[in-house]
């Protein structure tokens, strides 16, 4: 039995709707890690669902300080280090300071540079905090940016996002910074009807590209879903273009399933019933 990797698990949770840590701890847990947590923020629901003026955003900027500074003394050391959605500008440096702190050799940096969708950024991402995400996604090994969150990286408008595989390797190319760090842009769609995602990868310098049929319907949480399976996949020792081709299947199928069963798409994936299918036996 080999050690379990330690991954430290820097996400919001949110307390009603499927997303961020309600699904980052058991996909990495079923995959073989160990999560640690911190949380950057307490949802009462996630953003997509409508507001209303009991809604909960809770910012624990201050506790994350306090959080990083215990485990300091605690002696804390980690395979990987795994960011999402992010509850304040201020937590941005707060997340630089623990990847300073925390990273060693062989650490996998993991930023999810959490900022909107569907060409918008969502409701609690100021400018400020989209503006500051580039410098926390520099400190990355491999980020995992949706269409929109590429845009805004690359301070591109949404509507110039490519529609095809050459336009695709440009944008991916230029956001692995001179091939310093690896890119899985995800919602790319290369033929009606077909999505999935496209990588750079730094080891090999090439590029790779997964489609799958596209289901009729959007999920919210579906981007922590494809993140964490890859980074599940990633500490496993597989390939990044075979994790990704993992995530995009793992995330098409667990999104038949739920249509399948007809719940709410607003309470996101029914991944639950699929967890066994990542399980290293």
């Amino acid at each position: 039995m080999r050690r379990a990797p330690e991954v430290a698990a820097i996400h919001d949770l949110s307390g009603f709707g499927r997303c961020s840590a309600s699904i980052v701890l058991p996909v990495l847990s079923a995959m073989g890690s160990r999560c640690e947590t911190m949380l950057t923020a307490y949802l009462s629901a996630h953003t997509g669902f409508p507001h209303s003026d009991r809604a909960v955003f809770l910012d624990l900027t201050e506790q994350m300080e306090d959080c990083m500074a215990h485990w300091t003394e605690l002696g804390a050391s980690f395979d990987a280090i795994y960011s999402g959605f992010l509850g304040s500008a201020r937590q941005i440096g707060v997340i630089r300071d623990f990847i300073a702190r925390f990273r060693r050799p062989g650490t996998l940096v993991l930023v999810d540079p959490v900022m909107g969708d569907h060409g918008t950024p969502y409701s609690s991402y100021t400018p400020e905090l989209c503006a500051r995400m580039e410098a926390l996604a520099e400190e990355a090994d491999v980020i995992t940016p949706n269409l929109t969150e590429a845009a805004i990286l690359l301070r591109r408008p949404y509507s110039s996002v490519p529609r095809d595989e050459a336009g695709m390797r440009e944008w991916l190319a230029l956001l692995s910074m001179d091939g310093r760090r690896s890119v899985v842009i995800t919602g790319v769609s290369l033929a009606p009807g077909q999505v999935g995602a496209g990588c750079f990868d730094r080891d090999t310098g090439r590029f790779s590209f997964s489609q799958t049929h596209e289901e009729p319907c959007r999920f919210p949480g579906t981007g922590d879903l494809f993140a964490s399976v890859l980074l599940g996949a990633l500490l496993r020792g597989q390939p990044l273009p075979d994790s990704m081709e993992l995530a995009v299947s793992f995330v098409r199928r667990s999104a038949a399933a739920t249509l399948e069963l007809g719940t709410p798409p607003l309470m996101g994936v029914q991944f639950e019933p699929l967890l066994g299918e990542l399980i290293c036996r």
